[in-house]
């Protein structure tokens, strides 16, 4: 299955919370049994290192994947565009990127 493509904007100093729901071809809930998420940020495609990595949680019962960053971290990326995706791995540690893009901070004014 090839990843979905979506931009995302994050308020820098802001909690951010977004969900991710996976479906097959037919509509039908993607059975997310024993898998595991990472989602990371990375100034570009080409960064060697991380600018945040989101918490994630599986929800089995509804097949989505909750991604978070805390306020904590999100007043620490400064502002511009960055590049992001999402991979779940299996038991077996086959690995599927499901969603990536870019992703727009923009900077915050009250402290």
């Amino acid at each position: 299955m090839p990843a979905a493509y979506q931009n995302l904007l994050i308020e820098q100093g802001t909690t951010y919370t977004t969900t991710i729901t996976l479906d097959d071809v037919y509509g039908n809930n993607y059975n997310l049994v024993g898998y595991s998420a990472n989602s990371q940020i990375r100034k570009s495609y080409y960064s060697s290192n991380a600018t945040a990595t989101f918490s994630t949680s599986i929800n089995t019962g509804t097949s989505s994947i909750t991604l978070n960053l805390s306020s904590t971290i999100t007043s620490s990326i400064s502002p511009g565009r960055y590049v992001y995706d999402t991979i779940i791995t299996d038991t077996s540690n086959n690995v599927t990127r499901i969603l990536e893009g870019m992703i727009d901070v923009s900077p915050r004014v009250s402290r």
